[in-house]
């Protein structure tokens, strides 16, 4: 038997399959033409990123678009930053902002038959690839110490090279098969390297399905594929399962750029064609009159937990996020007005090359045009629903009369141009309080803060003259046709450019009246449509408040 095959088997003398059984268990999937495979692959060592969301959608965007496939792989093989319930976290999370998924990793089980989904799991399957590596003298065991290697790199920075295991500095790859054995068989613990066969004083050109033609220095580290503890390193691990679940393009930050040239050395060892790749830029935040990365520890931004917590609506995070990615996006909601990226054509060519500023003010007006175009059926079930997690102050108000609060969430909802009071969830329960009147008595507090100009006296006599005589069966425009005659009974000027010209002979004017009424039901200055406010109330309620006021200001 050849010398590297006796190596090979020595190392993995349990493994009997081969490249050519993993081929057959995982045939090429029946797709029709131009249909892409994409996938996310999180590793499970904290919350999801906002850029990691950024990712996803945009591998489920390419695999919807063409008809393919989208799953999930969970790149679990660094045990040490596990964080023990984050895989699951992460499908959560990206379920709650539409990312479903076509096969992969579902925490308690796998779909699709292109698994497991775990790459801790498919621990056999990269070692049928390493032997098979190994056999062919393209990977050898490596018996250096982490002491060894940290000399061997204090050495380098003298010697002013570039430092790393390559070349004459890799001083295992020098090791006959018959003398690796031998350290084996000694019980000489090991890792497994790959053999590179680049330089990096050449250069290769790799083609980025975003950036074009890239010239970049080829690979000659002799990387760790096979950690000591038997699981494979992330640059090895990646390509193989790329390759038996074409993946047919790899989504993934610009971060990634400078390893590429390793994984595409992978493949053409393995002669396997590689998927394209799609590196994106990153999302970026301005701080000091300087760009940086979004970060995890100072941006609350950075975190899709943020937006879930503080109720921005998934479709508005998600659209905002597209017109990141595409900037002809925006242009396309103003046209259709449409805030549906499944609606929308991706393009990848779009993308721009330079990192886009997080800017939570775009959110916002995307959250706001989001949530005034559903209806309030529809707000009022997934505010509810965001509710019974976030905020026991808005579902104690929900829960006293669900129907009660849809009328609330109803007000200059079907018209034309809505209101755009929320951009999210949690700005509800304080634009709504007044309409319960436990919380109307507390927003009100010891006196209103009325027109210090216009006597208590005429407001009461205001306020009484509308008790008195609203009608609650008019329209808009005819109810404030008779707001303004109770007024001028009650010595308010039409307009308030009559009262001007002649302020001694009126109390006030209309406008002032209404500011009266409003305050006087709501607490405050600002509230919606005053006609809106009373078909909510009723007369009932309506009443009992102005009276309210009344003794108060008696």
């Amino acid at each position: 038997m050849d010398a590297f095959k006796q190596l090979a088997e020595l190392i993995f003398p349990e493994v009997q399959e081969t490249i050519e059984d993993l081929e057959k268990r995982y045939p090429p999937r029946n797709l029709k033409d131009g249909a892409q495979v994409t996938r996310f692959a999180p590793s499970p060592t904290g919350f999801l990123h906002t850029g990691s969301l950024f990712t996803a959608m945009i591998a489920k965007k390419i695999a919807k678009d063409s008809d393919g496939i989208f799953f999930l792989r969970l790149e679990d093989t660094d045990t040490k930053r596990e964080i023990s319930g984050s895989g699951e976290q992460l499908i959560s999370q990206l379920a709650e902002f539409g990312i479903t998924l076509d096969e992969g990793y579902l925490g308690d089980r796998d779909i699709g038959n292109y698994g497991p989904y775990r790459q801790s799991k498919r621990a056999g399957i990269y070692k049928v690839v390493i032997k098979s590596l190994i056999a062919k003298n393209l990977a050898y065991p490596c018996f250096c110490s982490t002491e060894e290697l940290e000399t061997l790199r204090k050495s380098q920075e003298a010697q002013k090279v570039v430092p790393g295991y390559y070349g004459k500095y890799a001083t295992c790859r020098y090791l006959t098969p018959q003398e690796a054995m031998a350290k084996i068989n000694n019980g000489e613990p090991y890792v497994i390297r790959f053999r590179s066969q680049g330089d990096h004083l050449r250069k290769v050109l790799i083609n980025d399905l975003i950036r074009g033609d890239i010239n970049i220095a080829e690979n000659d580290i002799d990387i760790v594929i096979l950690k000591s503890d038997g699981l494979p390193t992330y640059h090895f691990a990646h390509v193989v399962d790329d390759h038996f679940m074409h993946t047919s393009v790899v989504t993934r930050g610009e971060e990634w750029i400078s390893s590429l040239p390793i994984h595409v050395e992978i493949f053409k060892a393995l002669e396997w064609t590689a998927p394209g790749y799609a590196h994106l830029p990153l999302i970026m935040k301005m701080e000091n009159g300087s760009k940086r990365k979004l970060s995890k520890r100072k941006d609350q931004e950075a975190a899709v937990s943020f937006f879930i917590e503080d109720g921005y609506p998934p479709r508005a995070v998600m659209a905002y996020l597209m017109s990141i990615a595409n900037s002809n996006f925006e242009e396309w909601t103003e046209q259709s007005n449409i805030y549906d990226i499944d609606k929308f054509t991706f393009n990848l060519d779009k993308m721009s090359l330079d990192g886009a500023l997080f800017d939570l003010d775009k959110l916002t007006f995307f959250a706001k045009e989001v949530i005034a175009r559903m209806s309030a059926h529809r707000l009022a079930s997934l505010s509810k629903k965001w509710a019974l997690n976030h905020s026991p102050e808005l579902l104690d108000l929900i829960n006293r009369n669900d129907e009660y609060y849809e009328q609330i969430l109803n007000i200059e909802r079907e018209k034309e141009n809505p209101r755009k009071d929320f951009a999210k969830y949690s700005d509800i329960y304080s634009h709504i309080r007044f309409f319960y009147h436990d919380h109307y008595l507390e927003l009100i507090g010891d006196m209103p803060a009325f027109n210090s100009r216009i006597a208590n006296n005429n407001i009461i006599t205001f306020l009484k003259e509308f008790i008195y005589s609203n009608d609650y069966t008019l329209d808009n425009d005819n109810w404030f046709a008779a707001l303004k005659a109770m007024a001028a009974k009650s010595g308010f000027a039409a307009s308030s450019k009559e009262y001007k010209a002649n302020p001694s002979l009126f109390v006030g004017h209309v406008g002032d009246a209404a500011e009266i009424l409003r305050i006087s039901l709501t607490g405050s200055k600002n509230s919606p449509n005053l006609w809106a406010i009373l078909q909510v109330l009723r007369c009932e309620e309506v009443n009992k408040r102005l009276q309210y006021i009344i003794e108060k200001l008696r």
